[in-house]
């Protein structure tokens, strides 16, 4: 193959060096690795786990003062214990998980600096690393080969360009001439990026950009941008946390002010009495405020998505961030490239029509789209053949095969004796062969646009020119290639020693060729995308096209998704070039309208995302090139495909691995059935926490000891909660949630349907829980066999074995109380276990784990044994909690 029409000298070793130490080397600056222990530490970010540590010193200052100040036991530092598992319980889980979803994410960012690149240097010929490229260096380019740096084309010979993972296009023709320039071009048609593959031809280009100032570099480093952008679900939890923490800390300070005030009134004024009050006080304060903090929502949250993250991957999305998860549930649009997520990336044949019924002139028709090709398929993976070389060409080759014809043995068997390679100049190829099926005659097989193919056809027969220019035009509307295909048999008396030149005359005299019929050829919409853009549709999540192709392919692609309907017009599609001229103002008046972007520039899609987070959306980013890289960083959710760049998977937060768009809706599902399940998890653990905080409330203003001991509230605040949320945060999906909304992310995480339930549920149960306890200071309860007839006493003393009555009842009104939140927002049965075996499971360990402690805590816990017969009084006497629930759930039902 000759490579030069010119000679080229390239640079010497001094205009190397000097280049390198001007525009530096041709490598991409790799990301700063954040140490192991600063990501640890920035799991105790969290509003909730702060709110621990501050409640944890408080309850370690108390704890020391009863064992050193008050000669109480060892068992005063067992709630300090407690909470700081609590968080390392939470902080650790979320790190364990994390860290191990990073090792999971196999595919980093992985350049190969070391690939060798062809360039010419002092007038020679070389090989040098692709790291060690420099601007003004002369490189050739062979079909197959890398671009190794951005570079402006010196010549080109049949050139085109793989530029899919830049801007989508997996065909761009490259020229020279400027008769060929395409001024809608993405990058210029004399320039060639880096990263891209060359697919067929050959040229010779100087460099102009190296490492990070290649379009390539710029899109690496603007991915590697860490966006401090909140997730839905921090914002929420962060809000949820100062109320807390005011609602908390007001209730202490009543307490302090209202037992001071108490003081003054009820006793004579003594310093050391004072001192000894006040300190109680405090305590009473403090434990209010451990009480009032959930333990267990940390726990919650990081159960739910670490749970919510192993299945998911079995659903084909590899979560690689923990709060991806969640996220995609309060998602409201999601921004996608086309190539190879709404289509297959693969070219294939949509619709063959031969001109010929006869069998001979078809075999010669499937022989001509054999031997007339540059292309060639990798049969290494026999039932999913690859295409290498050009995708248009490879998608005839794939059509034969699904034929039954092996385009080898066609291939093999005839003897090409020239051809002509495809240019932007001719708009066809031709290649001579000696025929196989018609033995001892050459044909000439060319095929190519079909408006140039039939200058040299003689009059179709069963059909017309215009019928056949007619179904093309059809073909166009529907952004699918077209081709043409025609032959003849040459005279062998015909002089083809001259090669090209020969070709060509032999093309444009006579006789004329016999046309064969024409093919349509197309990136094929995935199969599941137009129901899967339906459902996110449906769930009220706006879906936007961002794509390096034409507007008329991108607006019939977005019609054969669903996207694009008879009512849309011009205000719903823009260019990139048109994109670019708006003002951020003028973008964000119109940015709900756009549907499609087409000719977009790899930072058209960030400028897009940045511009609809302004406007209050919560943006997922789909995306398989380095193209898409930044706006992946860029959006609260970076959606990536199995088989995308590395640059992509990096930049994004989950890995679609079957590259499928449903697997898009299923992970919105996810999200959405993860939140409720946190929001059920709240309203349990705040049921809980505001009756206890209600009785530690009481007792401490009525002078009465607390019906519930530290230990015993160590119990209700950690074990049971962490039990609770693992209950809850197992609980399967609901597809039922794809037909909401979604949720305002601003609005608050415990809704006024919630905060209902807590206030009259929790009232009810604190109402409940002081009549009862009221009942044991003036009676004698020694069994709740005869609490029909109980035996009044003048004295309030309540016993241990009360107290472990009272203890049990607490727990036991929350323990049917878990089964309407976990039936919260759902109109289904809360004894309908099918696909949660695991919250039953989890059930019974806390009805054990009570009864155990009961019966063996003792002093530590407080409490004595109970009767059997007060165990049975109690589960059954409490149980009308979920009895309520359910025959209120049936009626929603049935209404």
């Amino acid at each position: 193959m000759e490579r030069k029409q010119q000679h080229y000298e390239g640079l010497n070793e001094q205009e190397i060096h000097d280049s390198r130490q001007q525009h530096g080397t041709n490598v991409l600056t790799p990301p700063a690795q954040t140490p192991l222990w600063k990501r640890f530490a920035t799991k105790f970010s969290d509003p909730l786990i702060v709110i621990l540590l501050v409640a944890g010193l408080l309850s370690v200052g108390i704890s020391c003062y009863e064992y050193f100040g008050m000669h109480e036991g060892y068992s005063v530092f067992f709630e300090p214990v407690g909470i700081f598992v609590a968080i390392l319980l939470a902080t650790g889980l979320s790190f364990f998980f994390e860290e191990r979803a990073n090792k999971a994410f196999s595919i980093l960012n992985q350049v190969n600096d070391d690939e060798p690149v062809e360039v010419i240097r002092d007038g020679n010929t070389t090989r040098i690393a692709k790291r060690d490229v420099v601007v003004g260096d002369v490189v050739l380019l062979d079909t197959g080969a890398e671009v190794p740096a951005d570079g402006v084309l010196l010549e080109s010979v049949g050139l085109s360009v793989d530029e899919s993972s830049l801007t989508g296009e997996p065909m761009c023709w490259k020229s020279t001439h400027e008769n060929d320039f395409d001024p809608d071009a993405t990058f210029p048609t004399n320039h060639v990026m880096r990263g891209t593959k060359v697919m067929e031809g050959h040229g010779v280009f100087r460099v102009e950009r190296v490492g990070d100032a290649t379009e390539n570099g710029r899109v690496f480093v603007a991915s590697q941008i860490d966006n401090s952008v909140k997730t839905p679900l921090t914002e929420q939890l962060e809000r949820l946390g100062r109320v807390i923490t005011l609602l908390s800390y007001s209730f202490a300070a009543l307490i302090l002010v209202g037992r001071t005030a108490m003081f003054f009134t009820n006793f004579s004024f003594e310093w050391v009495h004072f001192v000894q009050y006040f300190l109680d006080t405090i305590m009473i304060g403090v434990t209010l405020i451990v009480v009032a903090v959930p333990e267990g929502l940390p726990m919650a949250v990081t159960l739910s998505l670490a749970y919510s993250m192993r299945r998911m991957l079995k659903t084909n999305n590899l979560v690689r961030k923990m709060h991806a998860c969640e996220t995609m549930g309060a998602t409201t649009v999601i921004c996608t490239d086309k190539t190879g997520t709404l289509t297959r990336n693969q070219m294939r044949v949509h619709e063959m029509k031969a001109n010929t019924t006869d069998e001979t002139m078809r075999a010669l028709f499937m022989e001509g789209i054999a031997v007339n090709s540059t292309a060639s398929l990798d049969f290494s993976r026999p039932e999913n053949p690859t295409v290498l070389g050009n995708p248009t060409e490879g998608a005839l080759l794939l059509w034969l095969h699904e034929q039954g014809m092996d385009y080898r043995e066609i291939r093999e068997s005839a003897e090409v004796l020239g051809e002509i390679t495809f240019s932007t100049e001719n708009k066809y190829m031709a290649t001579l062969v000696r025929s196989a099926l018609v033995p001892g005659k050459t044909i000439l097989y060319i095929k190519g646009a079909t408006d140039i193919i039939r200058n040299f056809c003689s009059p179709v027969t069963n059909t017309s020119w215009d019928e056949i220019m007619n179904q093309l035009l059809a073909w166009q509307n529907q952004a699918m290639r077209t081709l043409g295909f025609a032959s003849r048999i040459v005279d062998d008396s015909t002089d083809t020693s001259h090669g090209k030149e020969s070709l060509e005359k032999i093309i444009t005299g006579e006789p004329r060729f016999v046309f064969q019929g024409i093919v349509a050829i197309s990136d094929p919409v995935r199969p599941e995308v137009p129901a899967a853009v339906e459902e996110c549709i449906k769930a009220g999540i706006q879906i936007k096209i961002v794509t390096g192709d034409t507007p008329g392919t991108a607006r019939e692609i977005g019609r054969q998704v669903g996207l694009w309907n008879e009512s849309d017009n011009e205000k719903n599609i823009i260019t990139g070039p048109q994109f670019e001229s708006l003002t951020d103002d003028e973008l964000e008046n119109r940015v709900f309208d756009l549907k499609i972007i087409a000719r977009a520039r790899p930072m058209d899609k960030k400028r897009l995302v940045e511009t609809l987070q302004r406007k209050a959306q919560v943006v997922a980013v789909t995306g398989d090139g380095t193209n898409d890289a930044p706006a992946l960083k860029a959006a609260h959710v970076g959606l990536s495909m199995g088989d995308g760049t590395s640059v992509a998977k990096e930049a994004s937060d989950i890995t679609i691995v079957d590259n499928s768009f449903s697997s898009i809706g299923r992970a919105v599902m996810w999200g959405r059935s993860l939140y409720l399940n946190i929001q059920r998890f709240i309203l349990f653990q705040m049921m809980v926490n505001v009756v206890a905080c209600l009785i530690v409330l009481t007792g401490a203003f009525i002078g009465t000891q607390s019906p519930l001991t530290v230990t015993q509230m160590l119990w209700v605040n950690l074990i049971m909660d962490t039990f609770a949320a693992m209950a809850l945060a197992s609980l399967p999906p609901s597809e039922s949630v794809m037909n909401n909304k979604p949720r305002n992310r601003h609005e608050f995480i415990i809704t006024r349907a919630m905060t209902l339930q807590i206030t009259i549920i929790g009232g009810i149960f604190y109402i409940i829980l002081m009549a009862f306890f009221h009942l044991m200071e003036h009676a004698d309860i020694t069994s709740l066999s005869a609490i029909l007839h109980p035996n009044f006493t003048p004295h309030k003393e309540i016993t241990p074995y009360e107290l472990s009555l009272f203890f049990t009842l607490f727990v036991m009104l929350q323990f049917w109380n878990m089964f309407n939140a976990r039936a919260y927002a759902s109109k289904q049965s809360a004894l309908s276990f099918k696909q949660c075996k695991g919250f039953g499971l989890i059930l019974l360990l806390i009805l054990l784990g009570q009864i155990m402690i009961v019966e063996l805590g003792g002093e530590m816990f407080s409490v004595t044994p109970l009767h059997p017969i007060d165990w049975l009084i109690l589960t059954v006497a409490t149980s009308p909690v979920l009895l309520i629930g359910e025959i209120i759930r049936f009626i929603k039902r049935k209404l």
